[in-house]
């Protein structure tokens, strides 16, 4: 009797904790609801208590002063106090201080000279500004040619860049969508805004202006452009941004279309742990499975290529003195970061950003942050999005209807495979694998880009397709 008495003990409590533990797995693990969420928050200067929105759209033309060019000239003809690299090393420790000198050199003495031509170029697209909850937002906004809006069904479509890129990674991309293409039924009018806090829209004046917020202020241009239902494209940061809006606003997003598909939840943790042992039977085929694998070697990479994420999270005002203090500073910075996403092929190769994105490319976006002042208010959006206000959303784990498709570019960084996604975005619809590419996708391969996300549009069946 004594035994059974022990036995039954034992199998109460074994039992008592299976029981909480499925609690908590499901607790961990189930989707939430949709939080509610303030649409109108002003994050303008002042308290806002007698704001009026001007709700008038202003042509936007880049016009730098002249003194202002031969200023950046003559900080960038000062002798640089470069530390030499060690022996043997390329890009290892960091920016390599010979390639800065010669790129420093190439900035002064190549690239201002014909900074008409720059400017004239950067212009080239129509650009506006409007107000939007106290912020004065800056959007490139392109309609579709004429000859395809005779021949093509036109959407609106909002692209969202991210860090430490601008809105100069669409500037071969924007064309293609609006033009008359042989190789889709669809054209587009493409809204292209500067983020918040970057190039030469406002950035707000108080804390806790994260992702949620910043998906609220681009629906609301969208709205006040006077577009109800659009489709979403976006990286990096604007990878999240576009999965809060549609998550947020579902009834605005025609669908959502990423080329950086990642999801942070417990249940896609877990299950990302299953698929590294049993790889093949979550991925559609055994050629993509270093995409995501060897999983620790992955998180191993993200470690040692993060630490910029946590200064910028933890101290943005820190290391945004040093950037906007110094043009130099300011493009080993950004610099690094693209001689780093050009792959690992090409990570310790001199001549990386020249091959992969075009040194005028690279350097048309670094005068944007030159010239807008916004490595501060840039970095700032990190510690936002590491708050506590904005983890308490967990929008990750909250569903969205809103049809999903996703861009796995091989050297971007690890991205969630389907099975994870559907998790977030029961709707995906659209999934591909590229064995080339990288972060930088629309300024890298557009024309790939592109094809990935028109054949998305297709696979929605707008109107009738099929495929």
């Amino acid at each position: 009797m004594k035994c059974l008495l022990v036995f039954g003990l034992i199998v109460a409590v074994f039992g008592a904790f299976v029981g909480y533990g499925y609690l908590l797995f499901t607790d961990f693990t189930r989707p939430l609801p949709k939080p509610e969420f303030n649409d109108n928050t002003y994050w303008g200067t002042g308290d806002g208590d007698n704001y009026i929105a001007d709700e008038e759209i202003y042509e936007f033309k880049l016009q730098v002063p002249s003194e202002d060019i031969e200023d950046l000239r003559k900080q960038l003809n000062r002798t640089l106090r470069l530390t030499e690299p060690l022996d043997g090393i390329a890009f290892e420790y960091g920016f390599n201080t010979y390639a800065l000198q010669q790129f420093a050199d190439y900035w002064r003495d190549k690239y201002l000279t014909v900074w008409d031509e720059r400017e004239e170029y950067l212009n080239s697209l129509k650009q506006f500004t409007t107000e939007i909850q106290g912020l004065n937002i800056h959007f490139i906004h392109e309609h579709a040619k004429e000859e395809a809006k005779a021949r093509k069904h036109v959407y609106p479509l909002l692209l969202l860049h991210g860090w430490p890129g601008s809105v100069r990674e669409f500037y071969d991309f924007i064309p293609m969508l609006g033009k008359d293409q042989n190789v889709s039924d669809y054209a587009f009018d493409v809204v292209a805004p500067s983020l918040v806090g970057f190039g030469f829209s406002d950035a707000a004046t108080r804390p806790g202006f994260n992702a949620a917020e910043m998906a609220t202020v681009m629906r609301n241009l969208m709205l006040r452009l006077g577009y109800k239902e659009f489709f979403v494209q976006g990286g990096d940061w604007g990878s999240i941004i576009g999965s809060n809006l549609a998550t947020l606003y579902p009834e605005n997003v025609l669908g959502y279309h990423s080329n950086m598909c990642v999801l942070h939840t417990p249940l896609a943790f877990l299950k990302g742990i299953y698929a590294s042992y049993f790889p093949e039977k979550v991925l559609p085929s055994r050629f993509f499975i270093d995409h995501h694998f060897p999983l620790w070697e992955k998180y191993e990479g993200l470690l040692k290529e993060s630490g910029y994420f946590h200064i910028q999270a933890t101290k943005p005002d820190t290391i945004g003195a040093a950037l906007t203090s110094s043009p130099v500073a300011l493009a080993t910075y950004i610099l690094e970061k693209f001689q780093t996403c050009a792959g690992p092929g090409l990570a310790q190769d001199f001549g990386a950003i020249t091959t992969v994105y075009g040194l005028e490319a690279v350097l048309d976006n670094l005068m944007i942050y030159y010239l807008s002042n916004s490595a501060t208010t840039a970095a700032r959006f990190y510690a936002e999005n590491v708050s506590k206000e904005y983890r308490a959303l967990q929008l990750d784990r909250v569903q969205s209807p809103v049809p999903m498709g996703c861009a796995r570019f091989r050297n971007d960084l690890p991205a969630a495979f389907d099975w994870q996604l559907r998790d977030k975005f029961p709707n995906l619809k659209h999934s591909m694998y590229f064995q080339q590419g990288g972060h930088f996708a629309a300024m890298e391969m557009p024309s790939m880009l592109y094809n990935d996300f028109t054949t998305f549009v297709r696979k929605l069946a707008l109107h009738g397709e099929t495929f």
